[in-house]
């Protein structure tokens, strides 16, 4: 099973608890090889990432941009560099600025490569082109099953 992942960023604590617990959830239940596929943001993204791996699957990173590991938060840059270097396979997209369209046509990338999306996501429109909501209606549009993971009561910062 391919399962791609898009969610949000600066989850705080309470809320990151409560999503690595689903996300273990949603992969306990999935029935032979998990191949996770993410870009490695912080946030969703990363806590995926490591699940699968605690799941014993198989990552596969989509780069957005030459540029994309310079624009995320110092504090990811550690989970970053140790996550991408577990990847079973890298791509990496022809962007040198990681931009809304490198993030997008990442997850693109992702989504057409991908049997299932998760999505951590509040139900909210993206803040942005290339966030969550658009990622989500992206495969919905494309025929890809999409589970949402947001824990009850949770709220973004």
């Amino acid at each position: 099973m391919r399962i791609a992942i898009t969610g949000h960023r600066g989850l705080n604590d309470k809320v990151t608890a409560k999503v690595i617990k689903a996300i273990d959830d949603k992969l306990s239940l999935v029935q032979g090889e998990i191949v996770g596929v993410t870009c490695l943001a912080d946030g969703a993204d990363q806590l995926f990432a490591e699940a699968v791996l605690r799941h014993g699957g198989r990552l596969e990173v989509v780069v957005p941009a030459r540029e994309y590991r310079d624009g995320l938060p110092e504090t990811a840059h550690a989970t970053y560099d140790k996550l991408i270097s577990q990847a079973a396979t890298v791509h990496r997209c022809d962007y040198r600025t990681s931009d809304s369209d490198a993030h997008m046509a990442a997850s693109r990338l992702m989504v057409d490569n991908s049997d299932r999306l998760f999505a951590v996501w509040d139900g909210m429109p993206a803040r942005g082109y290339g966030g969550t909501a658009d990622v989500v209606a992206y495969a919905e549009t494309n025929g890809i099953p999409v589970t949402v993971i947001w824990p009850p009561g949770a709220r973004r910062d």
